[in-house]
C-alpha cells in the first residue's frame, strides 16, 4: 500500500511540474525555462492579470472590460458614438482590438515587436514603449476589423478621432481640432 502511495505521489509530481512547464512556456517570450522556481510561478500569475487586454474583439460598448473602462472618458464616449453611427452605415462588425493597455502589458508588446523586427529603434514604428504610449495613459484605440477601421479613417473626424500614423490604419486618438479637422498623420509612431 505504501508503495502504490509514493508511486501515485510520484506520478502526481509529474503531472504538476508538466503543468507548471507548459503554463510557463506559454506566458514567457523568452526560450525554454529551466528552472520552474518562484519566478516561473510569478510570471504565470502575473500575465494572467493581463489576459484580459490579449483579447481582439471587444465591443466598444463594453464598459465593464478594463480596455474600454480605462479608456480616457471623452474618447470612450467618442469611440461609442462612432460605433453607433458605423452600425447604421451598414458596419456590421466594429470592435476595440487594443484600447487601453497596463505598463506590463505594453512592455510585453514591445518586447515582441523587437524580437519581430530586431531593434528596438524598428519596432518603435509599431509599438511605443510603456513611457510613450497613448494606449497606457487611454488615449488611444485599434479598432477593427479593416472595415471598420476604414470607415472610421473616412468619418471618424466627424467625432474628433483621428487615425494618427499612416503606416497603422486602426490607431486612433481624440485629436481633432476645434473645427474637427485632423492634424496630418506621421508616417509612424517613431517619427
Amino acid at each position: 500500500m505504501r508503495k502504490t502511495r509514493v508511486m501515485i505521489s510520484t506520478v502526481l509530481i509529474a503531472i504538476a511540474a508538466l503543468f507548471l512547464g507548459s503554463c510557463a512556456a506559454l506566458t514567457t517570450s523568452t526560450s525554454a525555462t529551466a528552472d520552474l522556481g518562484a519566478k516561473a510561478v510569478k510570471t504565470i500569475f502575473t500575465a494572467s492579470e493581463d489576459d484580459e487586454l490579449r483579447e481582439s474583439q471587444v465591443s466598444p460598448f463594453d464598459d465593464s472590460h478594463r480596455a474600454i473602462s480605462n479608456l480616457d472618458p471623452q474618447l470612450r464616449e467618442a469611440l461609442q458614438e462612432a460605433a453607433a453611427a458605423a452600425k447604421e452605415q451598414g458596419i456590421k462588425d466594429f470592435w476595440v482590438t487594443s484600447g487601453w493597455r497596463s505598463r506590463g502589458y505594453q512592455q510585453e508588446l514591445l518586447d515582441q515587436a523587437i524580437a519581430k523586427y530586431g531593434s528596438e529603434a524598428e519596432a518603435s514604428k509599431w509599438v511605443a514603449s510603456p513611457d510613450d504610449s497613448s494606449h497606457v495613459t487611454g488615449n488611444a484605440v485599434d479598432v477593427g476589423p479593416t472595415d471598420a477601421a476604414d470607415w472610421l479613417s473616412r468619418k471618424g473626424q466627424r467625432f474628433g478621432l483621428c487615425q494618427r500614423y499612416a503606416n497603422e490604419l486602426w490607431h486612433y486618438e481624440l485629436a481633432a481640432d476645434s473645427q474637427g479637422q485632423c492634424p496630418a498623420m506621421r508616417p509612424s509612431a517613431a517619427s
